[in-house]
């Protein structure tokens, strides 16, 4: 008999790894019959999410907005200047004040700890929309393209190229969690951290099929390559030294035709120019797009799971 699938009613989502494989499986099923048009209910009707911004944001924003509008829900968007977490009260506080007023806070915050702070003072369902460490949402979407133009995750070779940054370190959780090959390249120094790794190792009892190299020819046989900016928010003040560092790892033509299987993948915003060419970014073989219109789907299917009636 096959296990029923534990519910997510009521969680919060900070990491990846916050899901099992059959969660995961679940929500991504979701996501692809919303987009098909398969599935149109409205679990958040008369509910009221609030979303923290402590970064700027494009993406994270709109999709989960019109998301939640979809369904049924609405939502009140606060910035750094309206709540300064913190600064003019603490996290603690701050939680529990939204949970007077909300059902659930989407928080898009510049540390990591901060977040967990938040999570574990409110009693509403929290959901990481970014943080120094991980972007899940991210990754969720990420997986369900992956699964549109290549089909079963555990067929695949995904090639990272770039910092070891939150992106990466949400992929290798989803690499753990569904067996995905997984090919981190970076730069000397700036390698994902091994604590990361550690937990991956954790969530796979076998052994996750992930390689940490310094070399960008190690692409071989590769269905992805996905890469981020060198230079992330907050990291300004490092930009030459990185610029520096990564001028070995720019995405280009000669990587694409080294693996001529592979797709193109980025989480946008791109710096054209430094880590993606124009032709590479904008070419036949690039789904970026595909990527950024899937975070749509995929947060509404993880939101339909955390406030199923």
């Amino acid at each position: 008999m096959i296990a029923p699938v534990r519910s997510l009613k009521g969680c919060d989502f900070i990491d990846l790894a916050d899901l099992d494989r059959a969660q995961l499986r679940e929500v991504l099923d979701l996501a692809h019959a919303i987009k098909a048009g398969q599935w149109s209910e409205r679990p958040l009707d008369g509910r009221h999410v609030a979303m923290l911004f402590q970064k700027p944001s494009h993406r994270t924003r709109v999709s989960f907005e019109v998301g939640i509008a979809r369904l049924g829900g609405s939502t009140t968007t606060l910035t750094e200047n309206d709540v300064q977490l913190g600064v003019r009260e603490t996290i603690p506080d701050a939680a529990r004040v939204l949970d007077c007023y909300v059902d659930g806070i989407i928080a898009r915050l510049r540390s990591h700890e901060d977040l967990l702070q938040l999570s574990g003072a409110s009693d509403k369902p929290v959901i990481n929309g970014l943080t120094d460490r991980s972007h899940p949402c991210q990754v969720l979407a990420d997986l369900m393209t992956l699964e549109e133009v290549r089909g079963d995750l555990k067929q695949q070779h995904l090639a990272y190229i770039g910092d070891g940054n939150n992106v990466a370190n949400s992929l290798i959780e989803a690499a753990a969690i569904t067996g995905i090959a997984l090919t981190l390249i970076s730069p000397a120094g700036y390698e994902p951290a091994a604590d990361v790794l550690e937990r991956a190792r954790r969530i796979d009892s076998g052994t996750p099929r992930i390689t940490v190299t310094n070399d960008i020819k190690a692409i071989d046989g590769a269905t992805a390559i996905y890469t981020d900016v060198w230079v992330s928010m907050g990291q300004e003040a490092e930009r030459e030294a990185r610029r520096r560092a990564f001028v070995e790892y720019q995405v280009n033509k000669d990587v694409m035709n080294a693996a001529p299987g592979a797709v193109f993948m980025h989480c946008l915003p791109a710096h054209r120019g430094e880590e993606v060419t124009d032709e590479v970014i904008d070419g036949p073989r690039s789904v970026v797009f595909q990527q950024a219109g899937n975070r749509l789907h995929a947060q509404m299917a993880l939101l339909a799971e955390l406030f199923a009636r």
